[in-house]
């Protein structure tokens, strides 16, 4: 989030108009007020064991804020069609993966244990099925002998923080063809 924030300035695109969190302690809810970035925090557990009704309080905070789009960064929930077809073709996301290989999580760990060469990260365009959608940009780099599923995914943070933001550029600015990095 912070990457993407810091990088919406002069001629982006784009420009954040409120963080939002299920978590109220969450560094970046700190970090985005000391910015003057409104926040919103919309905590999940109440609403335990009824999805819809924490997706219709997370839509009713983002809308006090008219957003165009919406950018996923360590937002950790699973979201439904009943969400993700409002905001659909406006809603972005990264994964630690080349994906379509290792949806959810340990994805790191799951490609070490593979035998991968390859490996990095992807950003994609929301929808109900999980890390699913139209793949916007990818980045990778080669795995080296002594990786561990830590190095990898600081490495991958890495790559993350180039990726993300010029993908949120591109698509801010209508462009829609995927865009690749190497590390």
């Amino acid at each position: 989030m912070r990457a993407l924030v810091e990088d919406m300035t002069g001629d982006h695109p784009a420009r954040p108009c409120v963080v939002v969190s299920n978590n109220a302690e969450a560094g970046g809810i700190a970090w985005a007020k000391a910015q003057g970035i409104a926040t919103e925090v919309v905590d999940h557990r109440p609403f335990a064991g009824d999805r819809p009704a924490f997706e219709a309080a997370l839509n009713a905070a983002l809308e006090r804020h008219s957003p165009d789009m919406i950018c996923l960064a360590g937002f950790m929930r699973k979201l439904t069609g009943g969400f993700t077809d409002v905001w659909a073709g406006r809603m972005i996301n990264i994964h630690p993966s080349l994906l379509p290989k290792y949806k959810g999580l340990n994805t790191h760990a799951r490609a070490l244990e593979a035998g991968d060469t390859l490996h990095g990260c992807t950003v994609h365009e929301v929808t109900a099925a999980l890390d699913d959608g139209p793949i916007l940009g990818q980045a990778s780099l080669k795995m080296v002998p002594d990786d561990t599923a830590e190095a990898l995914a600081a490495r991958i943070l890495t790559l993350e923080h180039r990726l993300y933001p010029a993908v949120l550029r591109r698509f801010a600015a209508g462009i829609r063809a995927p865009l690749f990095i190497t590390g």
